[in-house]
C-alpha cells in the first residue's frame, strides 16, 4: 500500500471512530478538558514588559551592571519613590506646602519605609530652617517663613546644580518659579524586599498624594508594574465580550440553529481552556502578547467548525443519514484539516526561533493550541453533533435551518464564484496581474518601520473615543503612567539630555587607565562628536577630578605632581588620588562614575540629535572598540535599537521560514495524497499575494514592526493557508468526479466559498476587535489580523480559481504528450 492509500485509511479509521464511539470520544475530552481547568489556576503573570525583552541582551546587561555598581542623585530603582509635582508654578509656598504634607503622611506610616526626601520642597525648607531634619519640622518652618523669606530661599538655591536638576525646563531664576518638580523619595527595605512589595508601597503614597493634591503625581517602578498587570486584565475585560458577541451574531448567521451554534461555542470554550491550562502546566507567564492567541485560537476554531458544519449539511440537505453524512464529511474534510493544522502549525511556530523571549512564548503557545484546536474540532466536535443530533431526533426538539451556507443557486454562491468564470477566459494574464501587483506591494512593504517603545505596552495619554462609555464592570481603571512619562519628556528635556553611556571594566589603578578613557574622545564617531572641535562630549571621572581639583588646591597639586606628560591627566599614583577624591565633599559625584574596587568605570556621552537611534547605536558599539579596556555601549537608546533590531530579524526568518517550512509540507503532501505536487506550489501562490499585500499596507497606514506586529507575517501564513487548503481540496475532489475545471470551481467557491466567507467574516471582525484594547501594540495586531484574514479569503477566490486553471491546463497537457507518446511508440 502506498504512503498516500495509508494515510487515507488511518483518516477513515478515524472518521469511522468518531461515528461508532461518539459518546467515548464525548467522555474522554470532557476528561481531559478537567485535567486542563486544574492548569488553568497556576497560571502566572508577566507585567514588566521591558524585562522580558530586555533579558539577555549584552547592552541590557551592561545597564544592569551600571545600575547596580553606581547611585546617580535621582536614580529610579527598587528603593525609591518619585513624586512628579506639576501646576503653574510647583514654587509657591502652596503647592511646596501641598509635598511636604504628602511627605509627612508617608513619614508618619512605618509601612512605607521612608529614610528620606530630596526635591525642591525639602531644599526650600532647609534653606529657611537648616535644622528642620523632620517633614513635620520643614513643613512648620515653610508656614512660618514670610513671603520675603520664602522667596529669598528659593532664590538662593536657583544656582545650585542639585536643585536645577529637579525641575522643569522652564524654571524662571529671577522669578523663582517652575511648572513642575521631582521629589524623591528614598526607602530603607530589608533584603527581601521585592516588586510586589514596591508595588504596595506606591500605591499608598499614591492614594496618599492624590488625597492632597491632584498635581501630585508618583512614579516609580511599582506604579509601572501594577499598570503593566492591570492592562492584562482590563484588556481581556474589554476584548473579550466583544469578539464573543461578535462570534456569537456571525455563527448564529452562519449555523442558523441555537444547538449548533452552542456546540460551536462549546468547543471554541474548550480549545481556550485546554491552551490557558497548557500555559499554568508549562510555567510560561501570561504577558500582553499573549492576549493575542485566544483571538488567533478563535479564528482558526470559527473556520474549522463552520467547515465541519456545513459539509455535514451538505450531504444531509442530500438524504443521506447522518452517520453517513458525518463519515462523508470527516473523510473529505480531515485531510485538509491535517494540512491546515501542520502548515499553520508552521505558521505559528516561525515565531519559536525569535530572540525575544515573549514572541518565542506566542510561538509556542499559539502552536500548542492549534493542535488543540484541531483535536477539538476535528474529533469532539463531530462525535457530538452525531450524539446531540440523535439526541434532538428522540425528543423531536425541531431543526431550526440545516442548509448550508451558500451553493450555486444561492446569490452568495454566484457571487463567489464570478472568478471561476473570469479566470476562464485568461487565466495566465490574470496570475501575471496578481504577481506584479503582489511584488509591488512587498516590495512597497520592505520600507515599514521597526519600533520597539514602553509606551506601545501603555494605554495612550489621551483615552479613546469609546473607552469612557464602556459599562461597569469592564470599564477599564485609570492609568495615568504614559501621562507622567509624556510630562517628564516634555519638561525635563534640558536635566534628561540625550546620551548613551559607555561601560568600562579593567583596571584602574594602573597608570595608563584615564589616559586610556580620554584617549578615545579625540576622534569619536559621527554622532559623539558634538564638541566644538569635533571631540566627544564626555562626563566621566576624569571630570569630576578636573572639577574638584579647581575647587581644592591642596587636590589639585596633587593631581599636578602625578601628572608626567603635562596633559592634565594624572598618569601615576591613581590610587592615592582616588583615595582623596573618594573621602572629599566631591566623594558622591565620583561614586556615580567609578566603582569602589576601582574595576568598572562609566562614562556618560552627549550625542547629535540629528542621527537616527539605530545610527547612535551603530556608532556607540563602534567606539566602544577604541577603548583599551573592555568597553560596551549601552542606555536606553542602544537597548531598545538592539531590540528593534532582533524584532526585524524575528519577522523576517519567521517569514520566510513559515513559507519555506509550509510549501515544502503542502508539496509534499500533495505528492503523497494526491500525486499532484504542483498543487502545493499552487496553495502557497494565493498567500504569498496575501502577505504581500499585508506587508504593503502596514507601511501605507503607517503601523511599523513592533513586539507584537512582527509575529504578523508568519501568522498570517499559518491564517491563511486555511482559506487555500480548504478550496484547493474541495477543487480536488470536484475535480476528480468531471474532470470540468469550470464546473469544479464553481461547486467549490459556491459551496466551500460560502464556508469561508462565513469563516471571514466572523474571524475578521473577531481578530478585529483587538483594536479596542486600551494599549496600541494589541490594536494594532488586531486591525492587522482582520486585515491578513480579509486578504487571505480574497486571495483564495480570486489569485487561487487561474492558478488552478494552469496548474489543470499543465496536467492536461502532460497528459495528452503522455498519451501521444504512448501511440508513437
Amino acid at each position: 500500500m502506498k504512503a498516500g492509500e495509508r494515510i487515507e485509511a488511518a483518516t477513515e479509521r478515524v472518521s469511522e471512530l468518531i461515528v461508532t464511539q461518539p459518546k467515548t470520544i464525548i467522555v474522554v475530552f470532557l476528561l481531559l478538558s478537567a485535567v486542563f481547568a486544574v492548569g488553568t489556576t497556576t497560571i502566572s503573570t508577566e507585567a514588566d514588559v521591558a524585562e522580558a525583552f530586555t533579558e539577555d541582551l549584552p547592552e541590557q546587561e551592561a545597564l544592569d551592571a551600571i545600575e547596580e555598581e553606581f547611585e546617580g542623585p535621582f536614580t529610579a530603582d527598587e528603593e525609591t519613590t518619585q513624586l512628579v509635582h506639576r501646576s503653574n508654578d510647583v514654587l509657591t509656598r502652596q503647592e511646596t506646602l501641598a509635598t511636604l504634607r504628602t511627605l509627612e503622611q508617608v513619614e508618619d506610616r512605618a509601612d512605607l519605609r521612608m529614610e528620606s526626601a530630596n526635591g525642591p520642597p525639602t531644599m526650600i525648607a532647609e534653606a529657611i530652617d537648616p535644622n528642620a531634619t523632620t517633614m513635620a519640622d520643614q513643613r512648620r518652618a515653610v508656614e512660618g517663613a514670610t513671603d520675603t523669606e520664602f522667596r529669598q530661599a528659593v532664590q538662593a538655591l536657583s544656582d545650585e546644580r542639585g536643585f536645577e536638576a529637579t525641575v522643569s525646563d522652564d524654571f524662571n531664576a529671577n522669578e523663582a518659579s517652575a511648572s513642575a518638580s521631582i521629589t524623591v523619595v528614598t526607602h530603607e527595605v530589608p533584603p527581601e524586599f521585592d516588586d510586589e512589595d514596591l508595588t504596595g508601597i506606591q500605591l499608598s503614597i499614591d492614594s496618599i498624594a492624590s488625597g492632597e493634591s491632584s498635581d501630585i503625581r508618583v512614579f516609580g517602578g511599582g506604579i509601572l508594574l501594577d499598570e503593566f498587570d492591570n492592562i492584562i486584565g482590563d484588556s481581556l475585560a474589554i476584548v473579550m465580550p466583544v469578539v464573543l458577541l461578535l462570534l456569537l451574531g456571525f455563527l448564529a448567521a452562519a449555523y442558523r440553529d441555537p444547538i449548533d451554534l452552542a456546540l460551536g461555542l462549546f468547543a471554541l470554550l474548550m480549545t481556550i481552556l485546554w491552551t490557558f491550562g497548557f500555559l499554568g502546566f508549562s510555567g510560561i507567564p501570561f504577558d500582553q502578547q499573549l492576549i493575542a492567541v485566544p483571538v488567533l485560537l478563535l479564528a482558526v476554531g470559527v473556520d474549522f467548525g463552520i467547515h465541519i458544519i456545513n459539509r455535514y449539511r451538505e450531504e444531509t440537505v442530500q438524504g443521506y443519514d447522518p452517520v453517513e453524512a458525518m463519515r462523508t464529511a470527516n473523510n473529505q474534510l480531515m485531510i485538509a484539516f491535517v494540512i491546515v493544522t501542520v502548515a499553520t502549525v508552521f505558521g505559528f511556530g516561525a515565531n519559536i526561533i525569535s530572540d525575544l523571549e515573549p514572541i518565542r512564548n506566542m510561538g509556542i503557545v499559539s502552536s500548542v493550541g492549534i493542535a488543540f484546536t484541531f483535536l477539538i474540532f476535528g474529533l469532539f466536535l463531530p462525535a457530538a453533533k452525531l450524539e446531540v443530533d440523535r439526541l434532538r431526533e428522540r425528543v423531536g426538539f425541531p431543526e431550526f435551518n440545516s442548509t448550508p451556507i451558500a451553493n450555486e443557486d444561492s446569490s452568495l454562491g454566484r457571487v463567489l464564484s464570478i472568478s471561476a468564470v473570469v479566470s476562464d477566459r485568461a487565466p495566465a494574464a490574470f496570475v501575471v496581474v496578481l504577481l506584479i501587483s503582489g511584488g509591488a506591494m512587498g516590495a512597497y512593504g520592505t520600507g515599514v518601520d521597526t519600533t520597539f517603545e514602553n509606551e506601545d505596552f501603555l494605554p495612550p495619554e489621551e483615552e479613546a473615543w469609546y473607552v469612557e462609555h464602556i459599562p461597569e464592570p469592564f470599564a477599564p481603571g485609570e492609568y495615568t503612567i504614559t501621562e507622567t512619562i509624556n510630562l517628564l519628556e516634555d519638561r525635563f528635556e534640558a536635566n534628561q539630555d540625550e546620551s548613551i553611556t559607555i561601560y568600562v571594566e579593567g583596571p584602574f589603578e594602573e597608570d595608563h587607565a584615564l589616559e586610556s578613557l580620554e584617549s578615545p574622545n579625540d576622534d569619536p564617531t559621527d554622532s559623539l562628536a558634538v564638541g566644538p572641535g569635533g571631540e566627544a562630549d564626555a562626563t566621566s571621572i576624569l571630570t569630576v577630578i578636573n572639577a574638584y581639583a579647581a575647587e581644592d588646591p591642596e587636590f589639585a597639586a596633587l593631581v599636578e605632581r602625578n601628572d608626567r606628560s603635562g596633559n592634565g591627566i594624572p598618569d601615576r599614583n591613581l590610587d592615592r588620588i582616588y583615595d582623596e577624591l573618594f573621602a572629599s565633599p566631591a566623594g558622591p559625584q565620583a561614586e556615580q562614575y567609578l566603582t569602589e574596587d576601582r574595576r568598572g568605570a562609566q562614562i556618560e556621552y552627549s550625542i547629535d540629535a540629528e542621527p537616527s537611534q539605530q545610527e547612535v547605536a551603530t556608532d556607540g558599539a563602534e567606539f566602544a572598540e577604541d577603548f583599551r579596556y573592555t568597553a560596551t555601549s549601552t542606555g536606553d537608546i542602544v537597548i531598545f535599537d538592539a531590540i528593534t533590531q532582533i524584532i526585524f530579524e524575528s519577522a523576517t526568518e519567521g517569514l520566510t521560514l513559515a513559507l519555506v517550512l509550509t510549501a515544502v509540507f503542502l508539496v509534499l503532501s500533495y505528492a503523497i495524497l494526491e500525486r499532484k505536487p504542483w498543487l502545493g506550489v499552487v496553495n502557497v501562490f494565493p498567500i504569498a499575494i496575501s502577505v504581500a499585500f499585508l506587508i504593503g499596507s502596514m507601511r501605507l497606514l503607517g503601523m511599523p514592526l513592533n513586539a507584537l506586529t512582527a509575529t504578523i507575517l508568519s501568522i498570517s501564513i499559518g491564517i491563511g493557508i486555511a482559506y487555500s487548503v480548504h478550496t484547493t481540496a474541495r477543487f480536488i475532489d470536484e475535480y476528480s468526479v468531471d474532470q470540468d475545471v469550470r464546473t469544479s470551481l464553481t461547486t467549490t467557491l459556491s459551496g466551500t466559498g460560502g464556508a469561508l466567507a462565513g469563516s471571514m467574516l466572523t474571524t475578521s471582525l473577531g481578530t478585529g476587535a483587538l483594536a479596542l484594547a486600551i494599549t496600541p501594540v494589541l490594536g494594532d495586531f488586531g486591525l492587522l489580523m482582520a486585515l491578513s484574514v480579509l486578504y487571505s479569503f480574497i486571495a483564495s477566490i480570486i489569485a487561487l480559481p487561474p492558478a488552478l486553471y494552469l496548474w489543470a491546463a499543465w496536467i492536461e497537457s502532460g497528459e495528452a504528450t503522455d498519451r501521444l507518446t504512448a501511440r508513437l511508440r
